[in-house]
Parts: structure tokens; C-alpha cells; sequence
């Protein structure tokens, strides 16, 4: 995963240093991209998880997301849509609860065991995801300025699914351990967005059309952020 976001981070710095030198053969080159307002989106959010059971709570939540984007210009208007392509990361504090993915050959239903043997314990995912955008921007040929709105929906395919338990012994001894098996969980989602904005930066909400687990009929969990967002390019 971190390999995944280096990568990212290094292709939108070359992106950047290429499109700042006006004369270069690569900035030629480059003019469809960097027409292409609004190229990186950096997103941090506080996440949540709707329908969740009323026992289990949670405490700091947080993701986050980027995405690499192609904005497509409607008929010269100030309206644009943009496809592209992301990663995004989330993860769930509980306190005095478990999330059980251990795998039970007995059982379909996830369960969440009351406990109080944990220090933190933390439900993550990753998702590899192609969000699409119809946008607003009141300075259409630069979105680094300006007003600016976004609607739109991001199909994602679950590459992660663990928890991380940290316990600390009676001895003071601290003990990590995580459970990865993504068996109860979609393998893919649907999830809305909203952002607005002014200048690179902005407010970004997301609510996921699908549930979290599959084939569950006792908990529709639905996952959510809100957060800030930072874009351009």
C-alpha cells in the first residue's frame, strides 16, 4: 500500500516540475494534461459508519483518499465531467468491541464481541477505485481559482480488508495483532460524492449505495467521510 501512494505521490511531482517549465519539449507534450484542470485530488476525512449497531462505538475515525483525474470540458460552458482513477483508505476505531473476520465455516453473519482487552482496535480497508465527476467551476480555464462544485459516484474493488488489535500485558508488554480475510465483506461498492470548494481547497463528503458486508441481513453498514479536500494540477 505504501509502494501504491509513493508511486502516485512521485508521477503527480514530475507532473508538476514538467508543466512549470513553459519551454521544455516535455511541457508540449504535456498541454492535454495540463489543460486538464484539477488533475490531483489529496483527500483526509473523518469516516463513520451509518447503520452500524447501536452497542458498538467508535472513537477517531479517518481515511484517506487520491485520485488522479481527466477533466473533460462540456461545450466550452463553465460544466465539465471527470473520470479517473484512485486509491481510497479508511479506518474504523471501535472501543470495547471486536469485529470477528477470523472465518467461521459455521456461520455467514460477521459478529462484534463485547471486549475490553484492547488498547486500540482498528477495522481498515482499501479500495482501488475510478471515481466520476460533473463539475462547476466559475473560472473554467483555471481551477486553481474560483468557485468550484463537484456531484458525482466512485465504483471501488476491495483490495484490503483487516483488524489490528493492540493489547498491552500485565507486564507492560505490548502485543499487536491483525486478522486480514476479506470473506464478509463486498468485493466491490457504489458509493456518492459532493465536493465544494474555492481555489485548491475544499469540503468532500462520501456515502457508500452498497453495504459493507455481504449476504447480511443484521447489519446494513454503511460507510461515510467528510473531510478536506486539495486539488489541482
Amino acid at each position: 500500500m505504501k509502494k501504491i501512494l509513493f508511486t502516485l505521490g512521485l508521477i503527480a511531482t514530475s507532473i508538476g516540475v514538467f508543466a512549470q517549465d513553459g519551454g521544455s519539449p516535455m511541457n508540449k507534450a504535456m498541454n492535454s494534461v495540463t489543460h486538464s484542470r484539477d488533475f490531483l485530488m489529496i483527500q483526509l476525512s473523518y469516516d463513520g459508519w451509518a447503520g452500524s449497531p447501536d452497542s458498538v462505538k467508535s472513537g477517531f475515525n479517518r481515511g484517506f483518499n487520491v485520485a488522479f483525474m481527466y477533466d473533460i470540458p462540456l461545450n466550452k460552458s463553465k460544466f465539465s465531467i471527470a473520470p479517473g482513477l484512485g486509491i481510497s483508505t479508511s479506518g474504523i476505531m471501535l472501543k470495547d468491541h471486536a469485529m470477528d473476520v477470523a472465518g467461521r465455516s459455521n456461520s455467514s453473519e460477521i459478529t462484534f464481541p463485547y471486549t475490553t482487552a484492547n488498547k486500540r482496535y482498528k477495522v481498515a480497508t482499501t479500495y482501488l477505485e475510478i471515481p466520476i465527476e460533473l463539475r462547476y467551476r466559475s473560472v473554467p480555464d483555471n481551477a486553481n481559482k474560483g468557485f468550484k462544485a463537484g456531484l458525482g459516484v466512485k465504483f471501488g474493488a476491495l483490495m484490503d480488508a483487516h483488524t489490528k488489535a493492540k493489547t498491552t500485558g500485565p507486564n507492560g508488554g505490548k502485543t499487536t495483532d491483525k486478522v486480514r480475510n476479506k470473506e464478509y465483506f463486498n468485493a466491490w461498492r457504489m458509493a456518492a460524492t459532493a465536493r465544494i470548494g474555492y481555489g485548491n481547497i475544499g469540503l468532500f463528503y462520501s456515502y457508500s449505495i452498497t453495504p459493507l458486508l455481504k449476504d447480511n441481513d443484521k447489519y446494513d453498514i454503511r460507510p461515510y467521510q467528510i473531510g478536506i479536500v486539495v486539488s489541482g494540477l
